[in-house]
This record gives C-alpha cells, sequence and structure tokens, in this order.
C-alpha cells in the first residue's frame, strides 16, 4: 500500500526506502547506513508509540536503546488521501536544534537524534511511555490550573527566545503552511468540500450553513489566512494543541514542530485558548494562564481571538475532527462563541 501511494502521488523520492508498520525489511539496512545502529546491536522489536497524524512513527527498541523514528510521507499518515510536502520534517529538526540551544526547554522537548533527508527520516529522543492530552475533551477530565499556566509560560518563552533569531535557521515550510491554510482558512467553509459532517453527528451540517453563506465571515477568514501565510517574527510550533502536548514521567513534553515557522505568535496563542475551549475550560483560567505571557511582551488581542475563533470552527465543521464528547446544542453554542470572537476581541 505504501508504495502504491508514492506512486499515487509521483513523490521524487527516488531514494528514499518507505517504512510500513508489519512490513520492516528495510528497517535495519538504513539504520546501519546512518550510523544509528552500533556494532553488534541489533533490532529487537518496534511498536506503534502513538497516533501519528502527519507522518509515519515507529518506536524501535533494540538491544542496547530505545529511538523514535518518524518518516514523511508524499501524503498525511491520518488521511492518505491527501497530498504533503515530504520536506515538512526539515521544519521539525529545526525546531528541535533552536530548543536545545536554550536550557530552558531542556525538560520540554525530546532530543534530536539524527536527520536524513535523503530518506525522510527523523530520529528523536524515546521519550518513554507517554500519552497526548487529548484527554481533556472528555467530559470528565479537567486540566490543572498549573498545566495550563505551564504551556503558556512554554510559549513565552518560544516566542521571546526566538525574536531575534536568524531567519536562515529556519524553512519557511511554505508547502506545508498552504495545506493547513486550506484546512484552517477555507475547506471548512465552502459549500462543496464534500465533508459530510452528518455522519459525525446528526444535525451538525445543518450548523455549518449560516457560516458558509456569510459572506463577511469569509472575508475576515481571507484577511486571518493572508497573515497566517505571511511571516513574523518569532519562531512558532504551529500545532499548538493537546495532541501535541504528550504527558509522560518527565512531565508535559511537547512534540510534532512540524508545523513549525517563523510567523505570529498570535496564531499558536489562538489555537491553544481554541483547544482549551473546546475541552470546555473557563475563560477565567485561560485569562489565569495567559497573564504570564503578557508580562513578556505586547499581543494582537483581535488576531488572537481570531485565530481561536477560526480554529474552533474548523474543528468543529471541518474534515480535522476531535474527539469531542459535545451535544450539538454544546457544539452551537460553541460556534457561537468563536463567531463572537472573530467580531469583537476578547478581553485577554
Amino acid at each position: 500500500m505504501v508504495n502504491d501511494l508514492a506512486s499515487q502521488f509521483n513523490t521524487q523520492v527516488p531514494h528514499a526506502t518507505f517504512l510500513a508498520a508489519g512490513q520492516l525489511d528495510g528497517l535495519e539496512p538504513l539504520l546501519r547506513s546512518l550510523d544509528l545502529l552500533r556494532s553488534g546491536e541489533s533490532i529487537v522489536r518496534t511498536e506503534k508509540p502513538g497516533e501519528g497524524n502527519m507522518n509515519f512513527v515507529l518506536r524501535v527498541v533494540t538491544t542496547q536503546q530505545s529511538f523514535i523514528l518518524k518518516q514523511s510521507r508524499p501524503w498525511v499518515e491520518k488521511y492518505p488521501q491527501i497530498a504533503a510536502p515530504v520536506e515538512r520534517l526539515a521544519a521539525e529538526a529545526a525546531y528541535y536544534r533552536f530548543t536545545s540551544q536554550h536550557p530552558v526547554f531542556k525538560n520540554w522537548s525530546p532530543a534530536l537524534l539524527a536527520n536524513n533527508a535523503e530518506h525522510l527520516v527523523m530520529i528523536i529522543e524515546d521519550l518513554g511511555a507517554g500519552s497526548d492530552l487529548t484527554s481533556i475533551y472528555q467530559s470528565n477530565h479537567t486540566m490543572p490550573t498549573r498545566d495550563i499556566r505551564d504551556l503558556f509560560a512554554y510559549l513565552a518563552e518560544l516566542h521571546r527566545c526566538s525574536l531575534d533569531a536568524d531567519p536562515a535557521e529556519f524553512p519557511t515550510n511554505q508547502e506545508l503552511k498552504q495545506l493547513n491554510h486550506a484546512h484552517i482558512f477555507d475547506l471548512p467553509f465552502r459549500s462543496d468540500n464534500g465533508f459530510d459532517l452528518d455522519s459525525v453527528q446528526a444535525g451538525l451540517s445543518a450548523l455549518a450553513h449560516p457560516i458558509i453563506d456569510d459572506s463577511a465571515f469569509q472575508a475576515q477568514l481571507r484577511e486571518l489566512g493572508e497573515v497566517y501565510l505571511g511571516t513574523g517574527p518569532v519562531l512558532i510550533h504551529g500545532d499548538f494543541y493537546p495532541g501535541s502536548w504528550l504527558q509522560t514521567a518527565k512531565g508535559i513534553q511537547i512534540i510534532d514542530p512540524e508545523f513549525a515557522y517563523l510567523g505570529h505568535a498570535e496564531f499558536d496563542l489562538g489555537v491553544m485558548i481554541g483547544h482549551l475551549l473546546m475541552a470546555q475550560t473557563p475563560m477565567t483560567e485561560i485569562q489565569r494562564g495567559l497573564e504570564g505571557y503578557l508580562q513578556a511582551g505586547r499581543l494582537d488581542h483581535a488576531l488572537v481571538s481570531g485565530f481561536a475563533g477560526a480554529e474552533i470552527l474548523r474543528r468543529l465543521i471541518g474534515l480535522a475532527q476531535l474527539p469531542l464528547q459535545l451535544s450539538l446544542e454544546e457544539k452551537r453554542e460553541l460556534i457561537a462563541v468563536a463567531r463572537d470572537m472573530m467580531r469583537t476581541p476578547l478581553v485577554l
């Protein structure tokens, strides 16, 4: 199937060895060619460490070590019908190289062990057993105030430390930004997108129609999308949501920065706030967590609110659905909150 997909997308990666779970004959030779296996070392087992959305992800356990292997393909791993640029791991590797230079991030991110563009492979530190924080969407789960505060503090440090970063250190990531832009600011709000929302939840399609038919709202989306596609002054994670927050024995780790680029801090913050609201986090908790960030610099509140509203809406009526345990009425209320946020900036 992997080879069929590579052929379908007509990728220009003639030397890459595409890996697939259950079809790993080429894994050991690949790792040896990258000098990742020591003399006398052999693979004991491989396993899936978690759900990978964008990339193929594998935990490799050997006789001497364990590590996480990621490989980008010409498609999105979770949605193989969607083409994606194979160069995206370069942005993730640049992000990890940057965080490794700053001691403040030492206990926040896995170490980068290797990056090979020819085979589209990146190797990072194995953080051990852990689970992402998409559990916060469950109705019986409340995210601790301390964790919310720490995540805002992480963004404050990321954006502060990168303010004077050399743009040459980071890929523009423009092709992946274009793909992400389509799924945040365009496709969810088109009448011809082919998304069967009622198969997700009966009645959901009807909630989307007033948004799709609102020309003023569409114009605002276009403006936000142009800001997203442009460049900005700081390094942003680009997908700062619970699926990128990993709870481990070391505490919360920040992973999967393949959408990283030099952009606007407001996008990271807006995405985070949008997801906290979808997890039914009280606004007072969000504002309390944001206080520490606001001490580090100024923000465009309209941009933060706009990006938060767009993220909520695209997650409710777009392709990238979340494991939300919300009734149709609760989603209706969230849509109203999101639209209000885009019309009138929240006082954050």
